[in-house]
């Protein structure tokens, strides 16, 4: 797949040529002629094709970069794997990425260890698991019905796919699994397939199911090649979805631009979210060849909240893709990292306990987030941990991780 860099248009250079170089500053940009200009003012920054890049493509076409001294160059990566890559070697100075990916990269669990940063977080809900036709033309229409289907074949008989082993997707998809008494790890086979191949496989026959985040859900709708059996929303409501990642080194060695980048794209997810003629520019602009490539439309209906799941039912959902809710969405909270800590253990990709607190505190950069909110007038909550209730019912608040990860009664080593 091609990984085009788009370019500066030259009005776009003239006006950033003009930032830089000290001769206009906007009102409420952080880069003053000083101390406080961006050590690196080209940023390049990585995508995969997903509604949730939104703020990152908006930040760089509504010029919420340059109002901070700063030009985004974006580049489309094919894979997670590509983003995971380029991060570490520096070829990318900071991408929109996967929670769990990094956490992982920290410990050495998603390929060699590497020290990472969490600047913000990007988006919340938004994500799905999608189900084949096949399987609802057998009777399968949710996660009960597939439980019965699962057990009467042989272990393995069912593939399903994720986006990376240690990924938002895999955890959202194992968790729903499991709650619904299907050992993820045992009972069926797992792939990991970047985000835009999801459908195509699944129209060919080589996957039961996938977990994804949009649009790839619903252009399985679009399609007739499948249905919506869960939104991750119904799994966590409000759960925390991509970051805006980079290398601590990076942060370190370039604190001035991690900050002006943030609150860009900090600004980039409350305009998306002032309106809905504003989400539904931005459909129209992710849309795009050089960024989804797919119809308007196939976004635009759940970035507005508007779910269908193919088998005739249609909702607004109660928890539905946000990208700023007054700040609260893109606070990177420490518990919302340590989940994917307790996910990990779980599942046995990390084989003992980590120091989920220590963990969090080092990659979640709450400190530059500060500064970039503050500068651009968004508040910031007081504590750092937040209380959600998921599907099962059970409640996570950061506290006592340890005991919550060794609570589930299914988990890598098969029932308790």
């Amino acid at each position: 797949m091609s990984k085009p860099v788009f370019p500066l248009t030259r009005r776009r250079f003239l006006t950033g040529s003009a930032l830089l170089g000290g001769s206009l500053l906007l009102p409420g940009s952080l880069w003053a002629a000083g101390s406080d200009a961006p050590q690196t003012r080209t940023l390049r920054i990585g995508f995969i094709p997903l509604t949730d890049c939104a703020p990152l493509v908006m930040a760089a076409v509504k010029g919420f970069d340059r109002k901070h001294g700063i030009a985004l160059q974006l580049s489309k990566e094919a894979s997670w794997a590509a983003i995971r890559d380029k991060l570490t070697s520096g070829e990318l100075d900071a991408a929109h990425a996967l929670y769990g990916m990094i956490y992982g990269l920290q410990l050495g669990v998603a390929g060699r260890a590497h020290k990472m940063a969490n600047l913000m977080t990007l988006n919340q809900n938004g994500q799905g698991v999608t189900l084949s036709r096949q399987l609802r033309e057998a009777g399968v229409t949710d996660a009960e019905s597939l439980r019965r289907k699962i057990a009467a074949a042989p272990a393995g008989s069912y593939t399903f796919a994720h986006t990376f082993p240690t990924s938002t997707h895999a955890m959202w998809l194992y968790y729903w699994l499991a709650n619904a008494a299907i050992d993820p790890i045992k009972a069926i086979r797992t792939l990991v397939i970047p985000p835009p191949q999801m459908v195509m496989n699944m129209k060919i026959g080589s996957l039961s199911g996938y977990c994804v985040g949009e649009p790839w859900n619903q252009r399985a709708i679009s399609g007739q090649v499948g249905f919506t059996a869960a939104t991750s929303q119904q799994i966590w409501p409000d759960h925390p979805e991509k970051i805006l990642a980079t290398r601590a080194e990076w942060v370190e060695e370039n604190p001035d631009s991690a900050r002006a980048l943030t609150a860009a794209v900090l600004e980039a997810c409350r305009w998306i979210e002032a309106s809905d003629a504003n989400r539904k520019e931005t459909a129209r602009v992710i849309a795009g060849r050089a960024y989804l490539n797919v119809a308007p439309e196939i976004i635009e209906g759940r970035m507005l909240g508007r779910y269908e799941d193919g088998l005739g039912r249609s909702w607004q959902d109660a928890h539905p893709l946000r990208f700023f809710g007054d700040g609260e969405v893109n606070f990177p909270w420490l518990s919302d990292g340590m989940w994917f800590l307790t996910q990990q253990k779980r599942w046995g990709l990390l084989k003992t306990a980590p120091d989920y607190l220590g963990v969090a505190r080092e990659i979640n950069r709450i400190d530059i987030y500060r500064q970039a909110a503050q500068a651009v007038g968004v508040s910031v909550p007081a504590d750092v941990m937040r209380r959600s209730t998921l599907l099962d019912g059970k409640v996570w608040d950061g506290n006592d991780p340890a005991a919550y990860a060794d609570s589930f009664t299914l988990h890598s080593g098969g029932q308790l």
